[in-house]
């Protein structure tokens, strides 16, 4: 058997490194369009602020490192068709331009995704960048740290641009966070990205929601005005953080099917709806656990490597599928931390559930134990089964980890009344008698 998998990132080399312990016997070929393969690109925004020094730091393994695993790995090779019917695709080498074919038997696409470039006049300026690879991370560093960089607009206020505000404020810039929804982390419902947002405020940056970039224009090859249709900023560097794109465009001539953003559309088992040809990782959708319907998009690490090694298995023939996704998620916001799992409650509005929801404040640990510092949850339960659908939880030290207790609560259907009971650990440095997630659960009416 012979496996092509399109991208060698995460879901990639999850899928890939499955298949060799499996079926150590099969052929394995990878082609990756950039010069990195499985590297922590979650890690990006705090290389570019300098906490990660290191580059190399971020690579989980390095080519030599899959080759010695039997693997046929070729990078700076992109592919640019794929025939579904011969079992072929087309691929250029980036550094020759060469072009030629290989077969296949299986196919992986686990291609990606790319920063969207919104059609600004002016966004092919120097000083106006985007950050997806370990290649832009060094541009965007190199560029940063330069002591005439005083002035940085960032636009897109998801997790990269939030991340991106606190790296360029580590750097002690003047930061402007520009995003024309009316809140950062959208994710979040409103009230708790507030909280977020606060302490990038409070922190020193200009946070400006509710605002649409509408042109760059150019003051010279250093600086650029970033026009809102609000007010103008003036920018040493413009960070373009709206959202990404799948990387599938070279399925256009197939009979591939695609979502509207581009995500191939897969089974649980990560089947395209194309014999022996599965998908994985931000190039795809994803079954979520809670959701009434398959096709979402969720472009997290977690879920890509989750997704690719299971690829990997079911391409060796395991029986197996895909469907514990709850767009489990967590940030670092200077002092603060955010995490969300499940439903928002808007999502619970707009997948029509009959739901209640709760907000309570507690604290991270006792009270009488030194800097006891406030945690902020919301739950969203079912009103009738009281099973929990969502948790947001926004605070200080000790408040991204306590969603990983209530991702395991709607993973396992423990109603919210019982979880107020669980037997949680306690030591007054780490929480309270009653933890503030039984605070939350007890407050469930």
């Amino acid at each position: 058997m012979k496996t092509i998998i399109i991208g060698g990132v995460a879901a990639g080399m999850s899928a890939a490194s499955k298949i060799r312990r499996m079926r150590y016997d099969s052929e394995v070929v990878v082609y990756e369009r950039g010069g990195t393969l499985s590297y922590g690109a979650c890690g990006l925004p705090y290389f570019v602020g300098d906490e990660i020094v290191d580059s190399n730091k971020m690579i989980i393994r390095t080519k030599p490192q899959f080759e010695k695993m039997g693997m046929d790995i070729h990078l700076y090779h992109e592919v640019i068709r794929v025939d579904d019917k011969a079992k072929k695709i087309t691929v250029k080498n980036l550094t020759t331009g060469a072009v030629f074919e290989d077969n296949f038997d299986k196919l992986l696409i686990a291609s990606g995704a790319s920063p969207i470039i919104p059609d600004w006049e002016g966004t092919d300026h120097p000083v106006v960048k985007s950050l997806s690879t370990i290649d832009d991370g060094q541009v965007i560093k190199n560029i940063i740290k330069d002591n005439n960089v005083k002035n940085v607009v960032i636009i897109g206020a998801g997790f990269i641009g939030v991340e991106l505000v606190e790296a360029a404020l580590g750097l002690e810039k003047n930061v402007t966070l520009i995003e024309f929804k009316n809140q950062i982390l959208p994710h979040l419902d409103k009230e708790m990205a507030f909280e977020l947002e606060g302490e990038l405020k409070k922190q020193g940056a200009c946070v400006r929601c509710n605002e649409r970039v509408e042109r760059l224009e150019p003051i010279n090859e250093q600086q650029v005005y970033v026009h809102t249709d609000k007010n103008q900023y003036m920018a040493d560097l413009v960070l373009v953080c709206v959202g990404v794109r799948p990387n599938t465009s070279f399925l256009e001539n197939t009979s591939v099917e695609r979502a509207r953003n581009g995500a191939v559309i897969i089974t649980p088992e990560m089947k395209t709806n194309v014999s022996d040809i599965f998908a994985a990782g931000d190039c795809a959708t994803i079954y979520h656990q809670v959701k009434k319907h398959g096709n979402n998009y969720i472009p997290l690490g977690t879920n890509a490597n989750k997704q690719g090694k299971m690829a990997g298995a079911i391409i060796c023939g395991e029986k197996a599928s895909f469907t514990q996704a709850l767009g489990t998620s967590m940030i670092k916001v200077c002092d603060m931390e955010g995490a969300k799992t499940g439903l928002s409650e808007a999502e619970a509005i707009m997948e029509n559930f009959d739901y209640k929801t709760v907000t309570i404040q507690a604290l991270n640990h006792a009270p009488y134990y030194p800097n006891p510092q406030p945690i902020k949850i919301k739950l969203v339960v079912d009103a009738k089964s009281r099973a929990i659908l969502g948790a947001q939880a926004v605070g200080y030290a000790g408040t991204a980890l306590r969603i990983n207790t209530f991702a395991l609560a709607i993973h396992t259907k423990i109603p919210v009344d019982e979880m107020g009971w669980v037997d949680f650990g306690y030591a007054p440095p780490f929480a309270e008698v009653w933890d503030a997630m039984h605070v939350a659960c007890n407050a469930m009416k």
